[in-house]
């Protein structure tokens, strides 16, 4: 096993293969995976399907929430046929196609984290070149040039993956695992790790704290003169974010962005920090339970993000409930200081 480094996600084989295990394994990922899946397509819908919704800052969470339903459904869902099966289900094609959108969902959702803080950083601490900056067009463009390259950059994973026999107690089984030793995947693990986990955080920690510095020690004002009707006006035509007006507003936009990228940190720190530690021993640390700890967690941080906007949101709280009522709503005017 020590030059056949196995896919955390795609893992064809666990060595426990108790019921306990299984009964655990397939409940937690199915809960999580489930309620991921109908938050993240609810977040799509709500920014799609109104108008007021479609803002610069919402289609950057419109590109997370696509991401993050990649990670669940190649990611997730194949490992609760894993549990269950104890070996690889879906065959050379299967484990080429799910490696690549796992790795396409992870690295599109860190570049659309990292758009959507220099986007809130632009528009708080450079309110001038915000107003062509920070479009809706612009937006666009941006979230289609992190799809087109992260697409790209994940082809390798096609050439890197493939499906092994395994034999464990004389019994033949399935696994999709990565093609290279340890000592060859470990450039390639690096690289990914820097430009898709440490540098976006980096970014985020000094963007953040020159936000909160404008913020918290230069208020912005709530209601500047002839301002206000202009950043309505704006926000009509999609230039700017609704509320931008509002310094309440911006200041809970700006929350709610840096709580998603705090429970990114989180949340990926196990799986990460795991793999970092394996990659100094002789024989990695592949405990059973403690590697379906890092992955819920993985899980849990796609699959949050749609109850933070509902938490921390007017504008997307209210959305939610009229998608749910699936019914002729009253058309309410939004209010400028929601976000």
């Amino acid at each position: 096993m020590d030059g056949k480094k196995k896919n955390m996600f795609t893992l064809g084989v666990w060595t426990d293969n108790s019921l306990e295990y299984k009964a655990v394994s397939v409940f937690l990922v199915s809960l999580i995976c489930g309620a991921g899946i109908v938050g993240n397509v609810m977040v799509i819908l709500v920014v799609l399907t109104t108008k007021h919704m479609r803002t610069p800052t919402n289609c950057y969470l419109v590109s997370l929430a696509a991401a993050d339903l990649m990670v669940l459904t190649a990611a997730g869902l194949p490992n609760i046929s894993d549990a269950l099966c104890g070996q690889w289900v879906y065959g050379y094609a299967g484990c080429l196609g799910i490696t690549y959108f796992q790795y396409l969902g992870i690295n599109a959702s860190s570049c659309s984290i990292t758009a959507f803080t220099v986007e809130r950083y632009i528009a708080i601490c450079h309110p001038i070149k915000a107003q062509f900056l920070c479009t809706l067009s612009r937006a666009k463009k941006i979230i289609m040039l992190v799809w087109a390259l992260t697409s790209v950059y994940c082809v390798m994973w096609l050439f890197l993956s493939d499906t092994k026999t395994l034999v464990y107690d004389n019994v033949a089984l399935l696994t999709c695992a990565y093609k290279v030793s340890r000592s060859h995947y470990l450039p390639i693990y690096f690289t990914d790790f820097a430009v898709f986990y440490v540098l976006p955080l980096m970014l985020a920690t000094v963007l953040y704290g020159l936000i909160a510095r404008i913020l918290f020690l230069n208020p912005l004002p709530s209601d500047p003169k002839g301002g206000s009707k202009k950043w309505k006006r704006e926000a009509s035509q999609g230039g700017r974010m609704v509320g931008s007006s509002s310094s309440s507003s911006t200041t809970a936009v700006t929350k709610m962005l840096a709580v998603v990228v705090v429970l990114f940190a989180l949340l990926w720190m196990p799986y990460r920090t795991l793999v970092v530690v394996n990659s100094f021993l002789g024989k990695p640390y592949l405990d059973t339970w403690f590697l379906l700890f890092c992955r819920l967690c993985i899980y849990l941080n796609s699959a949050i993000n749609p109850v933070i906007y509902n938490a921390m949101s007017q504008k997307f709280r209210t959305a939610f409930k009229k998608l749910c009522h699936c019914g002729p709503q009253r058309t309410e005017k939004p209010t400028p200081a929601a976000i």
